[in-house]
């Protein structure tokens, strides 16, 4: 009786932390009328605030593809310049609710998923886009290119900085060419 217990404990705290991990900071919005169609395809990681998955990581790009189950195939792919290698990690993504909102669960690691919330979107040209992770430990700005103009990486700082992200601990991520020969 004991042991169905502390089993029944433990699932309830690790549904908790595992809930936890989904959920948006309070404040962050999701854009809607979202269009997965037109934010798939690839993405250049441009600022982002560090984190033991990406750490000394540069050239970080993201890539989306959707899956015919409407689910979402993500790659994210970066350069470790210190072993010179490249460092890519694979995983699905699903809506949290509608497909028009850009709130998705992203997971890597079966069975724990994260938050991804799309806050800020050139709703013209998909071009630029802001993302918040499960807290605001996440941050992450993307572009097309490697390079952002700088008027529009300002006004996006600032929006996170608005929201109470860490700005200034945001990184920006090398896009220069690697200095080693890599190996694929």
């Amino acid at each position: 009786m004991r042991f169905m217990s502390t089993l029944r404990g433990l699932c309830f705290f690790v549904l908790i932390c595992l809930s936890g991990c989904t959920g948006k900071p309070d404040g962050v919005e999701p854009i809607r009328s979202f269009d997965i169609n037109r934010y798939a395809g690839k993405w250049f990681e441009i600022m982002r605030l560090d984190h033991r998955f990406e750490r000394g990581l540069s050239n970080v790009t993201a890539t989306y593809t959707l899956q015919t189950d409407g689910s979402v195939k993500v790659v994210n792919r970066g350069f470790d310049r210190t072993k010179c290698e490249w460092d890519e990690a694979k995983g699905r993504a699903v809506f949290q609710d509608d497909p028009g909102t850009a709130s998705l669960l992203v997971t890597f690691f079966w069975p724990f998923s994260g938050g991804y919330h799309v806050f800020a979107l050139d709703k013209t040209n998909y071009e630029w886009a802001a993302i918040s992770g499960p807290s605001r430990k996440y941050l992450w700005i993307l572009a097309r290119r490697p390079s952002l103009a700088p008027a529009t990486k300002d006004r996006l700082v600032e929006k996170a900085r608005g929201l109470g992200f860490p700005v200034d601990d945001l990184i920006l991520v090398d896009h220069s060419k690697p200095h080693c020969r890599a190996r694929n």
